[in-house]
């Protein structure tokens, strides 16, 4: 039987990388997808990102707005976002983020970047990229 419990530890340290990387994955390319949307000029307010995000991913965010709020602030705060409260017609106040110069700047470098790791990525894996 210790085979059965080394298997069972394994399969616990597996799905415990598994998360890991899903959780390091998701951070970098929720905040390169936010500054992208937001890349193209128009200051947004949340609701507004989360939706556009759903519609450009076909559906894959769904459900997952909360999580853009923790890093837009993290985006403002690293100056890479700057926002803006206004007054809405139809309800409560809403925060309306832009991209800062700098934060220009951080969605060039970061697009090359991840543009150059997909492609050795999927050489290596041997799948197919643009």
């Amino acid at each position: 039987m210790p085979d059965a419990a080394a298997g069972e530890l394994q399969s616990d340290d597996l799905q415990a990388f598994v998360r890991k990387f899903d959780k390091e994955l998701a951070a970098g390319i929720t905040a390169l997808t936010l500054l992208g949307v937001l890349g193209e000029g128009v200051p947004l307010y949340g609701y507004q990102i989360a939706k556009r995000l759903e519609r450009d991913a076909g559906g894959v965010l769904a459900g997952k707005q909360g999580a853009l709020y923790p890093v837009l602030r993290g985006l403002e705060a690293a100056t890479l976002l700057s926002s803006e409260v206004q007054a809405s017609s139809s309800g409560p106040p809403r925060r309306y983020y832009r991209i800062t110069a700098l934060g220009r700047e951080a969605l060039a470098q970061c697009t090359t970047r991840w543009r150059a790791t997909r492609r050795i990525v999927d050489t290596i894996l041997g799948g197919e990229h643009a």
